[in-house]
């Protein structure tokens, strides 16, 4: 998010810039009397309900980030007012309600005028703007209930500083506590874009702020918070910008309200917290802002197909409590999404399969006919909204990808991409899913049976574009024959070597691929000549390429996806021409890094 206020930063996408008012100080706004609990026409559901599946529903902030024109009239980031929202309120209601979609969520600037100057109450708490909310909070929660959907809201963490006030500020329902006593006393900064005061959480009269916000926000009659500038996180590192505290404490704060709450977290988490962010709330944002901050609300190349490649890594951490948020789903409105048809189903297609929170951004009052196909698609959304476990990619990240999941049923949700700039075609290998011979195939956005497909099926594809297909084997299951690739029958060539590796199938691996090094696997038996796809498990913290070929000839260069950290295994399956007999297969890193190699398996058959 960028403000009007502060330069535009190199870094693309980022969320809740305009957080940022430089001058410190409490809002000048009279105090206001502690809201009263709201009983709101919503009955809350249990706390256990709450992420059980990913959420569905609405958010302002990519209409109010967007130079698109008549969107923001009033000035950057104007969009969100009252009458806008209580207008998406009823399209969603009208339109996109039945389907499953239900949060109306209020993002950044509900306590900031249009020059972004903010309002507190007499306790430090953020205070509506009275032009852009002249009826107050509660009453906007209590429309949105009174149409059956659930109201979300938003804040950035830390105390910001304009809330500060001297350090004189009285905490709410905490006898002699100030301001003060919540910060450091250095007033050093936190959150994605040093807008607050770093909460110290070992003063006591921290946790008191935090549940003061929280039972406000319940009073208000609130179902959802956004909690934005997240470290580790936001492009931010270091013990200041380590909020795992914050997190914390809001989590108890909202389980004390006795209000069921979603807690989301915001943006470009660090995995290597993924556990804290699981621990203590229900989803958060794997990546930067999806919108591009332009004349549309989105395009391809900021930041929508980044998510190809920075959602892998997170897979194996979705489920149900807590779901990976790869933010707004923006292809309802044509021209003002700015991507072409197929790259909306594409759009659409990843984020129903990756099950994250489907929520859009567009204007819900002009959805077009193509868009409001995309967004009420029941097959499609039974795969995100199902107990269905997310998809991973089974192809290395290249131009053509498919990823895939199996059901509990026994069948398989498969995603077919073409990610490059010219039409092609994508084949998805029967035996990339495990099993060999026949399968029926259902065209999920088409809703159509495509009948029997035999081994494999091969679609052309625009350029970024996509199908999902549900899958059900009627062949066998395929056996394999594993190798390890620290055997001391391979060939280890450059700085490649063997190294422990828990988590690996034989506890070992080989690693220091890089530069010119290389792994020949030897004595890769095939009954017979044929393209074989290879299952390679592997281990790479960041997305890495390799040169694989057979039997020395011409090598093909494949992207393998990260897996998060160094100490997790995940596999893809990589297509290599076999002949009968005995063979090699090396993995050659080039001039680069290589990721770490496990295993391979050979399937018995090509």
């Amino acid at each position: 998010m960028r403000s009007p206020s502060y330069p535009v930063m190199p870094v693309r996408g980022l969320r809740s810039l305009v957080v940022l008012a430089l001058a410190a100080g409490l809002g000048t706004a009279a105090p206001a009397a502690r809201a009263q609990p709201g009983n709101g026409n919503a009955t809350p559901a249990s706390s256990a309900t709450v992420a059980a599946k990913p959420y569905m529903g609405w958010s302002s902030w990519s209409m109010q980030s967007s130079k698109y024109p008549g969107l923001n009239p009033n000035g950057d980031y104007s969009y969100l007012t009252e009458a806008n929202v209580l207008k998406q309120t009823d399209a969603l209601a009208t339109k996109l309600k039945k389907y499953g979609y239900e949060y109306v969520n209020i993002d950044a600037g509900w306590w900031r005028d249009y020059a972004w100057t903010p309002e507190f109450d007499e306790y430090g708490r953020q205070k509506a703007d009275p032009v852009r909310f002249p009826s107050g909070m509660k009453p906007v929660a209590d429309r949105i209930h009174s149409k059956g959907l659930k109201a979300g809201i938003y804040l950035p963490v830390g105390l910001e500083k304009e809330a500060y006030g001297g350090g004189r500020v009285p905490i709410w329902n905490a006898e002699g506590c100030t301001t003060a006593d919540i910060v450091y006393d250095d007033l050093r900064t936190t959150n994605g874009w040093d807008s607050a005061y770093k909460i110290d959480f070992s003063d006591p009269c921290a946790q008191k702020y935090i549940d003061s916000q929280a039972r406000m926000f319940a009073d208000w009659g609130y179902d959802f918070l956004k909690l934005d500038g997240v470290g580790p996180g936001s492009f931010k590192s270091g013990d200041n910008y380590d909020n795992v505290a914050d997190v914390a404490a809001w989590q108890k704060a909202i389980s004390a309200t006795g209000r069921p709450i979603h807690l989301e977290l915001s943006w470009s988490l660090d995995i290597g917290h993924a556990d804290d962010w699981k621990k203590h709330s229900n989803g958060w944002r794997v990546d930067t802002d999806v919108e591009c901050y332009c004349n549309t609300l989105v395009s391809w190349e900021n930041s929508v197909d980044d998510r190809w490649d920075d959602t892998p890594a997170w897979t194996r951490h979705a489920g149900p409590g807590g779901w990976n948020d790869l933010d707004s789903l923006d292809v309802g409105n044509g021209e003002m999404d700015g991507l072409t048809k197929a790259e909306r189903q594409s759009y659409a297609t990843l984020w129903a399969i990756a099950k994250s929170p489907l929520y859009t951004g567009d204007d819900v009052t002009k959805l077009d006919a193509y868009g409001l196909s995309l967004l009420t698609n029941r097959e499609v959304i039974a795969v995100n909204q199902g107990d269905t476990p997310p998809a991973r990619p089974v192809t290395p990240s290249d131009p053509q990808q498919v990823w895939a999941a199996k059901n509990h049923d026994g069948s398989y949700t498969v995603a077919l991409f073409n990610l490059a700039d010219r039409p092609a075609s994508v084949t998805a290998d029967w035996s990339a899913l495990g099993f060999t011979g026949k399968a029926a195939v259902r065209d999920l956005w088409n809703h159509e049976n495509l009948g029997t497909h035999k081994n494999r099926t091969t679609q052309a594809l625009p350029a970024h574009g996509s199908r999902l297909f549900t899958v059900t084997p009627r062949g066998d299951a395929l056996t394999w024959t594993g190798i390890e690739a620290e055997s001391p029958a391979n060939t280890l060539g450059g700085n490649a070597s063997v190294a422990d590796c828990p988590a690996c199938s034989e506890g070992h691996k080989v690693g220091n691929l890089y530069t010119g090094s290389k792994l020949t696997i030897n004595n890769v038996v095939a009954d017979k000549t044929g393209t074989y796809q290879i299952k390679v498990g592997y281990v790479s913290g960041d997305a890495r390429s390799a040169e694989v070929s057979a039997n020395g000839g011409g090598a093909t260069r494949h992207k393998f996806p990260s897996t998060g950290d160094w100490s997790t295994v995940n596999s893809v399956y990589v297509p290599v021409t076999l002949k009968a007999g005995s063979n090699t297969i090396t993995f050659d890193s080039g001039s680069g890094y290589a990721p770490d190699i496990d295993r391979i398996d050979v399937p018995k058959s090509s």
